[in-house]
């Protein structure tokens, strides 16, 4: 796909990234700041998927998409991040036409994908808090299994729509991106084209990608909201509550900078703002993950209690 792209539609072979600054003190700062995020996410979403795998207490669908998340998050920053903190301390600060080809599909795949199974893990919460009884049944493996499917389909697909939509068109030059890495905003910044009819394919596709998965969010988290309000036992309504504050945060964190990012026209996109939307959206979302699901999580301090061997586990 990528020498297709670049022998029918574009003279560059190689595009420079900008990156935050050209300041190599800020550089260096900037570099320790953001290898320590970078270990550190790692470190937190690998503990989660040790944890999860190894007590069989997480066992549940509920840690599955749990598990998944902190896949995707790993990989998410993975494919941007070492190569940032390369560039920050090195003069080359190049990256071919197929690296940034190759970048932007993966980096809009794990996206895509992370944002559908946003909405899958709050229809989990609600058939967790609404149908107790039946949980179980419903959530059952092959239905987890097909839904984390799903998003990976919309993400393969989707994320092929947006790059082969976004690389076709010709670039010619200058071939300095204002950001720290390919992402389609602000590499469309330099195509020699028109790029109007992107816009409009953005916005639709951020839609469905963003818009829609957030309102099913939304309309669970309703239906939730009433049933706690049902709840008698004042115990009981912040226990169901603090299960779904997690989740709402870490949606929150995602979905809101994602849609200012790709729903808006590229005309009145700043360079500076993008490149802090996708910081925050790409390596703080990533970091805070695995802090936000635990602090509050009796189940999974439990297992690292177990698995470390730092306390006795409650039976």
């Amino acid at each position: 796909m990528q020498d297709f792209l670049r022998r029918n539609h574009s003279s560059l072979t190689e595009f420079i990234l900008l990156g935050f600054s050209s300041n190599m003190q800020t550089n260096v700062i900037l570099f320790s700041l953001f290898l320590l995020l970078y270990l550190l996410t790692l470190l937190g979403n690998g503990l989660i998927i040790t944890l999860i795998r190894m007590d069989s207490r997480l066992h549940t669908p509920m840690y599955f998409f749990l598990n998944v998340l902190s896949i995707l998050d790993m990989g998410y920053v993975t494919t941007t991040v070492p190569q940032m903190l390369i560039h920050m301390v090195s003069k080359n600060k190049t990256i071919s036409y197929n690296g940034c080809v190759t970048q932007m599909y993966i980096f809009l795949m794990l996206g895509i994908t992370e944002s559908w199974l946003f909405a899958i893990m709050a229809y989990d919460r609600y058939v967790a808090i609404c149908h107790p009884l039946r949980y179980k049944v419903i959530m059952s493996p092959l239905l987890c299994g097909s839904m984390v499917a799903f998003c990976g389909f919309w993400g393969i697909s989707c994320g092929l729509i947006y790059t082969v939509t976004t690389m076709i068109l010709p670039y010619c030059g200058p071939n300095e991106i204002n950001h720290f890495f390919c992402e389609v905003p602000a590499v469309l910044k330099l195509a020699c084209a028109d790029t109007s009819l992107n816009d409009q394919v953005d916005f639709i596709l951020g839609f469905i990608l963003l818009l829609v998965p957030l309102s099913l969010i939304i309309t669970v988290y309703l239906n939730i909201f009433v049933a706690i309000l049902k709840i008698r036992s004042a115990q009981g309504r912040l226990k169901a509550f603090s299960t779904c504050a997690s989740h709402i945060t870490v949606v929150t964190m995602f979905s809101i900078p994602c849609m200012v990012m790709y729903m808006r026209p590229g005309s009145e996109a700043s360079p500076e703002e993008d490149k802090k939307l996708a910081l925050f959206y790409n390596v703080i979302s990533a970091f805070l993950n695995p802090i936000i699901y635990s602090l509050r999580n009796k189940d999974v301090k439990r297992a690292f209690l177990k698995v470390t061997g730092w306390g006795k586990a409650s039976e």
